[in-house]
């Protein structure tokens, strides 16, 4: 039986600004960063209370996974903001916002009050959006 999800991967449009944004305005931790070639690498983050959950910073480039055809279409429809990522939670979502704002993220939606919680959307440097929540929205003890 499947018991985890312990590694998954975002496509980036470039590592290099992929680790800046992940690491120095997110506050991820690095966990690999191995040479996977002459112009790539296997660079993997973890959020800083999940290190059990490693995020591949994928690039999208010709190659034999991604044929010319396919990596256009992947580039443009991730430039375009196509590709929702996930839900990053934190313990303040209005604090959380006004950092990660004061640190260059470009939010598509402040903090708003939704039926299942406060939740802001921001694109990372590549134009994945993600959903970003408080961790109260996603406490169901007392549901039982």
């Amino acid at each position: 039986m499947i018991t985890k999800m312990t590694i998954t991967n975002i496509h980036v449009l470039d590592q290099d600004s992929a680790y800046d944004f992940y690491v120095n305005k997110l506050g991820f931790k690095l966990v690999d960063d191995i040479p996977m070639g002459p112009d790539t690498r296997w660079l993997t983050v973890s959020p800083p209370e999940q290190p059990d959950l490693q995020l591949v910073l994928f690039p999208v480039k010709v190659s034999k996974m991604f044929p010319q055809e396919t990596a256009d279409m992947l580039i443009t429809l991730i430039k375009q903001g196509v590709f929702g990522c996930g839900v990053l939670t934190c313990k303040d979502i209005f604090a959380t916002y006004e950092e990660l704002k004061t640190k260059g993220v470009e939010f598509m939606k402040p903090p708003t009050k939704e039926f299942y919680g406060t939740e802001a959307l921001f694109k990372d440097d590549s134009g994945n959006y993600f959903s970003l929540q408080s961790i109260d929205n996603f406490s169901h003890e007392n549901d039982i």
